[in-house]
């Protein structure tokens, strides 16, 4: 999926990391995702999670919080509250991009954070958590006792957070435990879907039993199985995300689609940039663009990308088809197309093409194999011209 940068300030000003997974397609919505506690944006289970539902069309902002990372900041000066700030901030951001987060997703401790934050991010529709604690304090759990003791009696001690070293504060202890989630799941007003497997070994199932009691309806639980908390298979982060995307539909806004079909193919802005089209052809569905030099997001082929993959598709598919009906011993071909324009040249739009064959072939046979690339329908179209129907407006447009 095109993926973009996507970097932005804090409330204290400092610059937080984040990555788009943009949209296939017509845009179903945006969704701000949370991760896991000192994972990161390019945590495997984010990663997975937020390809999986951009392909369904909707779009993921995914990012460090402060002090992890590529994000400014320091580790050891953050907290829990400071992370919910950061998740406020990040849904101003996409707001001020023109992408409201209607959708909040948090993973573990991202989870709690998602719950906190969602009453101040208006745009939001509805919230998922997946492996979520109820009780904020059970990170807690993850710190090695000895650590923990000694911030006691100082402000920060290296601690042992989930097998590796860490330098956490006093201040961050003392803020986990200071939160009330019980009440803020109570007012959540927002539907909620809830993901937990039931053998998590971290945030055992119970704490998804307390959440989905606290919280009023419309709220559904479902179970991951055997999914392990860091949903480090990637059929269950892909599963989780499938869940997602087919609860939040009844939450999401419509697309607007335009009826301007049946067609061989159907080009329709998504609203993204300038030039970011969501092309319908064959089935399937992808994006086009123009690269950010040209003032487009570079998120897909340009025009005249689409034009030279027609012709180095029907290249490969005619020698295919040819070879077969010989018997030929053709194992694989490979088409190359490059488009270029040349004013000394008429006609000045210049295609050329760079063909690999494998297979037991003499030279006889890879020579009539090139004479036969020449003929290719989508060649002898380019090669001799088309003719054009006047355009219409659609008359419910």
């Amino acid at each position: 999926m095109p993926t973009r940068p996507f970097n932005f300030l804090n409330h204290q000003g400092q610059r937080l990391s984040g990555t788009l997974e943009m949209p296939e397609g017509i845009q179903r919505g945006w969704a701000l995702f949370a991760h896991c506690f000192t994972c990161g944006k390019k945590n495997l289970a984010a990663v997975r999670v937020a390809r999986a539902l951009a392909s369904g069309g909707i779009g993921v902002l995914r990012f460090d919080f402060t002090g992890l990372g590529d994000s400014e900041g320091s580790f050891v000066d953050s907290s829990f509250s400071l992370n919910v700030q950061d998740l406020v901030s990040a849904a101003e951001a996409m707001r001020d991009a023109g992408m409201s987060p209607d959708l909040l997703i948090g993973h573990s401790l991202g989870g709690a954070a998602i719950l906190a934050a969602t009453g101040s991010i208006a745009s939001a529709r509805a919230v998922a958590t997946i492996a979520a604690p109820f009780d904020v304090g059970h990170v807690l759990h993850l710190l090695d006792p000895e650590g923990l003791a000694q911030l006691d009696s100082k402000p920060e001690a290296l601690l042992q957070v989930i097998g590796r070293p860490m330098a956490v504060s006093k201040t961050f202890v003392d803020d986990l435990r200071g939160h009330d989630q019980g009440a803020r799941i109570g007012a959540l007003r927002r539907p909620l879907l809830v993901l937990h497997a039931p053998r998590d070994q971290t945030v055992d199932i119970e704490n998804a039993t307390h959440i989905f009691l606290a919280a009023r309806h419309p709220k559904s639980y479902v179970s991951l199985g055997d999914a392990d908390h860091l949903l480090s298979r990637r059929e269950d982060a892909e599963y989780a995300a499938s869940l997602i995307a087919v609860w939040a539909q009844r939450y999401l806004a419509e697309p607007a689609i335009s009826p301007v079909e049946p067609a061989d193919a159907v080009a329709e802005e998504t609203g993204l940039g300038k030039f970011q089209l969501a092309l319908r052809s064959g089935g399937s569905r992808w994006l086009a663009d123009e690269p950010e030099t040209a003032g487009g997001l570079g998120s897909g082929p340009t025009p005249y990308d689409l034009l030279s993959s027609a012709l180095a598709a029907c290249t490969t598919m005619t020698l295919r088809h040819y070879a077969d009906g010989r018997g030929w011993p053709l194992t694989r071909i490979r088409t190359a197309v490059n488009h270029r324009r040349d004013k000394d040249r008429s006609p000045p739009d210049v295609f050329s093409r760079q063909v690999a064959i494998e297979g037991a072939l003499d030279d006889e046979q890879r020579a009539h194999l090139l004479e036969v690339a020449q003929k290719c329908p989508v060649h002898r179209t380019l090669e001799q011209g088309s003719g054009f129907d006047a355009i219409a407006f659609d008359p419910q447009s």
